[in-house]
């Protein structure tokens, strides 16, 4: 696999100065965290499930939640767990090799018995799960879901990443969430190296208070949700060594047809980008790539993974197919990041200090930053870093009609 490997090689080649490398389900733990992106989530009823991951892969799409909790009805679990089996069992019928063809793929249980029963269900398409979805995970049930995850990796020889997910009311009522933040990272700490990402649940914890944010908010407009976001990196998002990557929350709105209100795209860093030396496919005014992200109901989306990087996650939890490109585009390292990261990581081996940026429009401080630097080349590594000359416009663009 490798982000944007769906495009043309002349199109990357235009697109990137390093382009993006290839990673499996092999690749250590910190790349697969870093390379999760937009994590498409699907439930595990779908009729053509094997054939929506296959579709989906030739589109750009490299990690997927199937979905037998919140996204199905409880009368619906019985026959999404046999969907599952066979759809998956089918698909990996098409893999000689079932690290390299297909999305990271996990499966979202609702109870920790799930997870033993359908790993060995699944038989020898189990080789293509890349591990579990732990939902509304706590210290009360946290334990029992990793044992139940260590166990399933006993019985099939194969290692399975737990993914819990923070969306429990004990998380969103101030008096109780210290307590909760501390006694997961304690739970996670004795497993963390089954521990391959934490996920927010912000429509969850919304729900403790009757709340839903509009399409022309973020989750960090509504003072609940960013107070809990500030507090999950403050405990699990430290960059000292013991923290882990925190996914940002779903945008839980997606394209139709006809919509009574067209969103007005807002003004971006990259809104007025112009395009007009992208040649092929690339080539497009700034207004057409503004046309496309309004159709496509993205720039409440932009707006949101922009304030996501700022706050200290990476990745998006995605329940439409449209917001796979615009995450990807957005995790894409600009030639001024990649600049500054060598710079600092340069300038630190040295004995640190500051320097003008190579931009000249920043003081680079060698050690403060190192942790930053050190996270843009990973993300480099895994997303590429773009041409000076690139946009963000133009990666989305040719995603979009790539």
């Amino acid at each position: 696999m490798r982000h944007f490997g769906h495009l043309a090689e002349d199109v990357r080649g235009r697109l990137f100065l390093e382009q993006p490398r290839p990673f499996s389900a092999r690749s250590g733990p910190a790349v697969l965290a870093t390379a999760l992106g937009g994590t498409l989530y699907s439930p595990a009823t779908r009729p053509a499930l094997a054939a929506d991951i296959r579709k989906l892969a030739g589109r750009g799409v490299v990690s997927m939640v199937l979905c037998l909790e919140d996204a199905i009805a409880d009368h619906e679990v019985d026959a999404g767990e046999r969907n599952l089996v066979e759809q998956l069992n089918d698909l990996v019928k098409d893999f000689t090799d079932c690290t390299q063809s297909h999305p990271l793929l996990f499966i979202r249980v609702r109870a920790a018995a799930q997870i033993l029963d359908l790993a060995e269900r699944l038989g020898p398409a189990v080789e293509l799960l890349s591990g579990f979805v732990l939902p509304k995970f706590t210290p009360a049930n946290g334990g029992e879901y990793l044992a139940a995850l260590a166990a399933a990796e006993a019985a099939t020889g194969r290692r399975l990443f737990a993914m819990p997910v923070l969306e429990s009311p004990e998380l969103a009522h101030l008096e109780t969430r210290r307590e909760q933040l501390f006694g997961i990272a304690e739970l996670l700490a004795r497993h963390r190296d089954r521990v391959l990402a934490v996920r927010l649940g912000v429509t969850d914890l919304c729900s403790a208070y009757g709340l839903r944010r509009s399409p022309d908010l973020t989750a960090y407009d509504v003072a609940l949700v960013a107070a809990v976001i500030g507090d999950v990196v403050n405990v699990l998002g430290r960059a000292d060594g013991t923290g882990y990557t925190v996914t940002g929350p779903v945008w839980e709105y997606f394209p139709v047809q006809e919509r009574m209100f067209k969103p007005q795209l807002r003004r971006t860093p990259f809104a007025g980008a112009s395009l007009s030396a992208a040649p092929g496919a690339l080539r497009a005014s700034g207004e057409e790539v503004r046309r496309r992200i309004i159709e496509h109901d993205l720039d409440g989306l932009i707006r949101e993974v922009e304030l996501d990087r700022a706050n200290g996650l990476l990745g998006k939890t995605c329940i439409h197919p449209s917001h796979v490109p615009a995450v990807h585009a957005l995790s894409v390292v600009t030639h001024e990041e990649y600049c500054d990261a060598r710079d600092i990581l340069r300038q630190e081996q040295d004995g640190g200090g500051v320097l003008r940026s190579a931009y000249t429009n920043k003081m680079n401080e060698a050690r403060p930053h190192r942790a930053w630097a050190e996270r843009v080349l990973l993300r480099a590594e895994v997303f590429g870093v773009a041409r000076e000359d690139v946009s963000f416009a133009e990666l989305l663009s040719a995603c979009l009609c790539g």
